[in-house]
């Protein structure tokens, strides 16, 4: 690795032990080399560290700190870090072997450009293949005009400017869940933005993740959100009112809720499968009786595609 290298992969860790192997080994297989890979382990109480620890790549940087959470990780990240440009990635998602190679190049190309992104393949615990997400936006343009309507990126599949976002004050600690959305409304006056129009990770839903279907929040979560990123700020009795509500969803029987819902939907809009819909919803039923949507949603799997299709683009926010 050289003194200093031109990408640093930025990697929070907490409690990954499950998956981060795979994670690693994505990124050291990458097609483009001059990188560092910066671990944060935040505080994880399994076996992550010693998993790290057992690859044998000079590239691979361990920083441990307790258990702050994943801003104040990121930050921890860029305070550490080595290179000029930042590649995100979580400890549970899967690189494409190009992916350094293409926006690196990207970013080198068009230094007007502080952030690119791209699309991903989501994937389920196991690995397999759920849908294939699409970007709201690609061109700066389009991202600017939708901004503060929807998050244009997926957080893990960013590359960026490590000095840009230092300028724009880092990742917001008190923006518990969106502490990327927020740093994306606050970096938007300070250079162009993009997305790629391919895939270049495998993004990979799990029901231990802090995030979860925004829905299962509640209305006051989503409601703060929104005016906070409109704001384009964040005050610390709003984020401890944030954390509230995160720490009281915290709970097993929700998270699992959640997670076999937005599979079912994914199954039902995405990637039609009804039966492998139906069986998500099922399973999000028993462990949550009381919502009401997933029985509506199984229901819908009924219906002929074209007319699920039709809703959907008719209103996509509401399945």
């Amino acid at each position: 690795m050289s003194a200093t290298p031109s990408i640093t992969v930025l990697m929070p860790a907490y409690n990954a032990a499950k998956y981060i192997a795979e994670a690693v080994t994505s990124v050291l297989q990458q097609t483009y080399t001059d990188f560092e890979l910066l671990i944060i382990n935040d505080g994880s109480t399994d076996e992550t560290v010693a998993i790290i620890n057992s690859f044998k790549d000079d590239r691979i940087v361990l920083i441990n700190q307790p258990n702050k959470g994943v801003a104040d990780a990121l930050n921890t990240g860029l305070a550490y870090a080595r290179a000029p440009y930042i590649a995100r990635f979580d400890a549970d998602d899967v690189c494409y072997p190009y992916r350094l190679e293409k926006q690196v190049r990207f970013l080198q190309d068009n230094p007007e450009y502080i952030l690119v992104g791209s699309e991903a393949k989501y994937i389920l615990e196991n690995g397999e293949f759920l849908f294939d997400f699409h970007c709201i936006a690609y061109s700066h343009e389009q991202i600017i005009d939708k901004l503060y309507f929807y998050c244009p990126f997926v957080h893990p599949a960013v590359m960026y400017k490590k000095q840009a976002v230092i300028d724009a004050g880092g990742y917001p600690t008190h923006a518990h869940n969106f502490e990327d959305y927020l740093l994306w409304a606050n970096l938007a006056g300070s250079g162009r933005l993009c997305n790629l129009t391919e895939p270049l990770i495998k993004y990979r839903l799990n029901s231990s993740s802090v995030t979860i279907d925004e829905k299962w929040r509640g209305r006051r979560f989503r409601e703060l959100k929104r005016e906070i990123v409109l704001r384009g700020s964040i005050t610390a009795a709003e984020g401890n009112e944030l954390l509230a509500i995160i720490k009281d969803q915290d709970v097993r029987k929700i998270k699992e809720g959640a997670y076999n819902a937005l599979c079912g939907k994914k199954f039902l809009t995405d990637n039609h499968q009804p039966e492998k819909a139906r069986d998500y919803f099922n399973r999000a039923i028993k462990i949550y009786p009381m919502r009401l949507e997933n029985y509506l949603l199984y229901a819908l799997s009924y219906f002929p595609e074209s007319f699920i299709a039709w809703l959907h683009k008719l209103s996509p926010n509401r399945l």
